[in-house]
């Protein structure tokens, strides 16, 4: 299913590949049952690998089928080509199939590495926080993927900073308390003010459509790096206040915990002497 991760686009480029022909010449249609009756589910961030290497197998079969027109006709072009082949009767559709290999092997019970290669990534965040409202600014985040050879690196970055900031979002404000679709998500203002990212370079990866990589969720587990520097940030500032033994931070970091994790005067007269207590001992509540 697209549901604005570029899947269309990356699929659309591979039958252009495949075939050689212009991008603006190939449509392609939403997922429907009438036409793929067992499509996977669009999940794992593995959709680009299915649906790319699917989509290359069927435009393989027509190549094959148009061959021996190419070599009668070397000097035409795509549209006088498939002119030909209509008139001759030649089948001009084809369905492809994939699967990805090895995973009918693992035992899910045991084992979780069930698919034939690790996206990997590094990042670095930079934040500020207001100690008086416990709120917070990421200054700056440094991020590279290794991607191997992105089909669509414009793509790739938006799904990278996309998927970072759903993750800020889990580890700074996602809190559930009372039901679901009750806690707050990011906003522009929640971007990071110097927001970097970068793809690792000449990596080919032989296991996926054109040496790429599945991207969409992997970048997600960097947001961590926002939330260990919101709580270095704390334990500065708690070092300033004579507080020097280690604390809790239990995730999502909302402004409420960073507030209080920062015990001072004002959370003292704020809170019981027990809970202050508390404060001074382990940061947590």
């Amino acid at each position: 299913t697209e549901m604005g991760q570029g899947l269309h686009v990356k699929t659309i480029q591979v039958a252009s590949e495949i075939l050689q022909i212009d991008i603006n010449l190939i449509r392609i249609s939403e997922t429907a049952t009438d036409k793929i009756p067992n499509a996977s589910s669009t999940a794992g961030s593995v959709s680009s690998d299915l649906y790319g290497n699917a989509t290359k197998f069927a435009c393989q079969q027509i190549n094959e089928r148009l061959k021996p027109l190419r070599e009668e006709f070397p000097e035409y072009n795509s549209f006088e080509l498939i002119s030909t082949a209509y008139y001759r009767r030649i089948n001009l559709s084809a369905e492809g199939f994939y699967t990805t290999p090895h995973v009918e092997d693992v035992d899910f019970a045991n084992n979780f590495a069930s698919y034939p290669y690790f996206t990997t990534g590094c990042a670095c965040s930079e934040v500020e926080i207001d100690t008086l409202t416990g709120d917070f600014h990421i200054l700056r985040t440094d991020i590279l993927m290794d991607f191997c050879l992105s089909m669509n690196q414009n793509i790739d970055v938006g799904q990278i900073e996309g998927a970072f900031m759903q993750g800020v979002g889990m580890v700074t404000m996602e809190e559930i308390i009372w039901g679901p679709g009750t806690y707050e998500i990011p906003s522009f203002n929640d971007v990071p003010i110097n927001f970097r990212v970068s793809l690792f370079k000449n990596a080919p990866n032989p296991f996926a459509i054109f040496s790429s990589k599945g991207v969409g969720e992997p970048a997600l587990t960097l947001s961590t790096t926002v939330f260990f520097a919101i709580k270095k940030v704390i334990e500065s500032y708690r070092h300033d206040n004579g507080l020097t033994k280690y604390f809790a931070l239990n995730s999502p970091a909302t402004c409420e915990k960073i507030r209080m994790a920062c015990a001072d005067n004002f959370t003292k007269d704020v809170v019981r002497e027990e809970t202050y207590e508390k404060f001074q001992s382990n940061g947590s509540y």
